[in-house]
């Protein structure tokens, strides 16, 4: 599972934005007891989740005639200049960047060869989250894509992810590690678009996953906070219970209750 070693092409950060951050904050302090930090100047007012004072997330408002309400994953590149023209190379795009944050990293959003957004870290004085594969924290990514074989094929050129296949009700279910990892890295899936009829209207994306202690209880949380669930807590033998979700912008995220 994910873990804070974040070696090259593996998830090293999450950020939402939204037009309201109060909003927003309100509810995932219900659904998860996070805190909202707010930015300064200094950072445009990029904000921060934490738990008991650790970074889980980042935030930004950002006006709704701008962008819609989201979550974002963040891989961690060793040169993000290089990581943009495999990007371009692979058949994808550059959406903003590359650009230094301050001292604390340099950083860029790209688009996949299917337009799925995704953005890069180049680790400086900040490496990464400080909660990850515990409750509150980013436990696994899915990308859910038309064409996993495509998908598969363009983040292996960029990052240089491996795969393995695990059995699935239906089918089989593509996990991704990265190069320099092994499959005790893996740290997200590739799902086809279409196995999921609320996905297909809503449109290719990579959703986070928190983890959470009941997931039956976050779902009924995120209700009484004002969100949506959009799809009701199942379990899955040697996965755990899990349950897709929305914040009052609409954000679309998951939580995972892992099995013992």
């Amino acid at each position: 599972m994910l873990n804070k070693r974040f070696v090259t092409g593996a998830p090293i950060w999450v950020d939402m934005c939204a037009p309201d951050l109060d909003t927003v904050g309100a509810f995932y302090r219900e659904v998860f007891g996070w805190e909202l930090l707010r930015g300064g100047e200094e950072v445009g007012g990029y904000s921060q989740y934490q738990q008991s004072g650790r970074t889980v997330a980042g935030a930004m408002a950002m006006p709704a005639d701008q962008a819609a309400a989201s979550w974002s994953v963040y891989f961690r590149t060793p040169d993000v200049d290089a990581t943009a023209k495999a990007v371009d190379q692979a058949g994808g795009r550059t959406v903003f960047g590359p650009a230094d944050v301050l001292d604390l990293g340099r950083m860029a959003g790209f688009a996949d060869s299917a337009g799925v957004p995704f953005c890069v870290w180049q680790q400086g004085e900040m490496k990464g989250l400080d909660v990850v594969n515990e409750p509150g924290g980013l436990v696994w990514s899915e990308l859910y894509t038309p064409d996993v074989t495509a998908a598969v094929a363009f983040y292996g050129e960029v990052f240089g992810w491996q795969t393995t296949e695990a059995p699935f009700p239906g089918g089989s279910y593509t996990m991704v590690h990265p190069a320099d990892g092994t499959a005790d890295d893996m740290f997200g899936g590739v799902v086809p678009l279409d196995s999921d009829p609320a996905e297909v209207e809503a449109g290719a994306y990579w959703m986070p996953y928190f983890q959470v202690e009941d997931c039956d209880d976050t779902a009924a949380r995120a209700r009484r906070g004002g969100g949506t669930v959009r799809m009701e807590p199942v379990s899955m033998e040697g996965v755990g219970r899990f349950a897709k979700l929305a914040d009052p912008a609409g954000a679309r995220f998951a939580v995972l209750q892992p099995s013992p």
